[in-house]
């Protein structure tokens, strides 16, 4: 069944119909969108789509922020996310500009959605049937098939209220978060991911299987919160899907669009500053001294970034440098890609390689900010569906390893080669037999780079750790509290990280960013009002 058959076939109304994108004149209010990351592209859609002029500003050469794309030696790699679920909100973007993305990408079902390796050399397949699931869980532990059953149902409750009634849902004051709190109890969500799984499954592997989802948004399942567990449910409802020509077509696909708009995208600009008058945002400064003049401001930059160094102190009363110092942040990542001269047939698209340790590597991770000697891996084989992202003949691959984010101390300058060496040889020990003697290619990507390729406060690779202190309004709003007219879209703000998350996050500014003719534009000044303040 195509994807484009399954949405056709679900019972929610999330997908709008197809229109066509408002017009913008010259004299239509001006949005500035810092960070080309899948957020940013996707507020550029919404905001134009709505009728404002828009320019979309990224310090990199390239659109896709974390989802930028290398390509070397013949190999093409998607940087950052590769497991894309939830199609749906891709759709509706090409939906809001009166066009069908099948178009223009092709996204083809990925079949186990994971193959997840254990450390003693066995395998689950896990998948998005039922039966299949049950007969994988059957193989460990026949006693967790009834919980297993029971584990989906509560998946489901919590996807209902925590994606379907939320994800798209602004939490600006606090009765936003008071109005939802009996259904937050009710499902549970003081408990923890690990410790809700838990509470349905008793043997450790299938607790591990059930449990990991947190660590794609850039959570500890032993601090998220559980209603993180909804991703159990999104992946079974819509599957898991592959972008032909890698993560990076969509992408493309999304800059094609807003060319085809008019709309601005400037790469290789630096944003210095965020440009604030009478409390509110009136444009920016790029690091050339160039000021752009914008009625509205939309940061898809890191969150902790953005309030720590692009708005001066003297604009937040709220978020301090204290406050943001504070927060709790996700961990970061190694990423090493590279290619080989071989292909590795039973290397399945996605793979979870668990190492010896769980909890107690977490702990490292996020609590004790220790680089530790052995690691859990994620193995992403593109070339097993998609063989254009190599020469022909060639595999390629990234291998990402949750690792803590700067403030371990870690000199990645020093300890990178090291640990690529080490992921080398448990690769070639597990999976990829005698991979050393099969590379053609490689390149790294460390916390280091998270900072300052990405300006990610601390080098963290999700922005801010997803813990129920940090969801929903105790996240960094979408608004701004304390600059008028600033938005935010990505990891950061709500609901969260991966791409649902921020697609989503772009969706909440169609409720909280007022129409284009709220804006007195009267006076018009390098593309922007002079005074951006809504009409009473």
């Amino acid at each position: 069944m195509s994807w484009l058959t399954r949405l056709a076939h679900r019972d929610d109304a999330t997908l709008n119909t197809r229109t066509e994108p408002a017009p913008a004149g010259p004299d239509a209010p001006h949005a500035v969108v810092v960070g080309a990351g899948m957020g940013g592209l996707a507020s550029a859609v919404r905001l134009r789509a709505r009728g404002f002029r828009v320019t979309l500003l990224d310090r990199l050469d390239q659109p896709g922020g974390r989802a930028r794309v290398f390509e070397q030696d013949g190999f093409t790699f998607d940087a950052g996310p590769t497991v894309i679920t939830a199609p749906f909100l891709f759709e509706e973007l090409w939906s809001l500009c009166g066009r069908d993305l099948e178009d223009d990408v092709e996204l083809v079902p990925v079949d186990p959605f994971y193959r997840i390796r254990f450390d003693d050399g066995t395998a689950f397949n896990y998948t998005g049937d039922t039966d299949e699931m049950v007969e994988e869980i059957r193989r460990f532990a026949p006693e967790d098939v009834d919980g297993y059953r029971r584990f989906l149902e509560k998946s489901e409750e919590i996807f209902e209220v925590g994606f379907e009634e939320l994800g798209h849902v602004p939490f600006d004051n606090v009765t936003d978060m008071l109005r939802i709190v009996p259904a937050m109890m009710k499902l549970e969500s003081h408990r923890t991911v690990h410790s809700l799984v838990s509470k349905y499954i008793s043997h450790p592997k299938i607790r591990k299987v059930l449990s990991f989802h947190p660590l794609l948004v850039g959570g500890n399942p032993f601090s998220t919160t559980s209603i993180y567990t909804l991703i159990a449910h999104l992946e079974r409802k819509w599957g898991v899907w592959y972008a032909m020509g890698g993560t990076g077509s969509l992408v493309q696909g999304l800059s094609d669009l807003l060319a085809d708009l008019d709309v601005t995208q400037r790469y290789g600009a630096e944003v210095d500053q965020i440009l604030v008058e009478d409390e509110t945002a009136s444009g920016v400064r790029l690091s050339s001294g160039e000021e752009i003049p914008a009625d509205l401001v939309v940061s898809n930059a890191d969150v902790g970034w953005t309030y720590r160094h692009l708005v001066a102190p003297e604009h937040r009363d709220t978020w301090t440098d204290r406050k943001v110092e504070d927060m709790d942040y996700s961990m970061s990542l190694f990423v090493w890609y590279f290619g080989t001269d071989c292909t590795y047939e039973d290397v399945e698209h996605h793979s979870i390689l668990l190492g010896p340790r769980y909890k107690g590597l977490l702990d490292d991770i996020f609590d004790h900010k220790e680089l530790a000697d052995d690691f859990s891996l994620y193995l992403h084989r593109p070339t097993k569906t998609d063989p254009s992202m190599a020469p022909d003949g060639h595999d390629a691959f990234y291998v990402l390893s949750p690792v803590p984010h700067l403030e371990s101390g870690v000199d990645w300058r020093q300890q990178a080669e090291p640990y690529r060496q080490a992921v080398e040889e448990y690769l070639a020990d597990t999976v990829l037999p005698d991979l050393g003697e099969h590379l053609v290619t490689s390149r790294m990507l460390t916390p280091r780079e998270f900072k300052t390729d990405y300006k990610s406060l601390k080098g963290a690779a999700f922005s801010v750790e997803p813990k129920l202190t940090q969801s929903a309004w105790f996240r960094p709003h979408n608004q701004s509290e304390d600059v008028d007219h600033l938005y935010f879209a990505g990891a950061g703000t709500h609901p969260g990280a991966g791409l649902p998350g921020v697609l989503s996050s772009a969706r909440v500014l169609d409720t909280i960013v007022p129409a284009p003719d709220a804006f007195d534009v009267s006076v018009p000044q390098n593309g922007a009002g002079a005074h951006p303040e809504p009409v009473a």
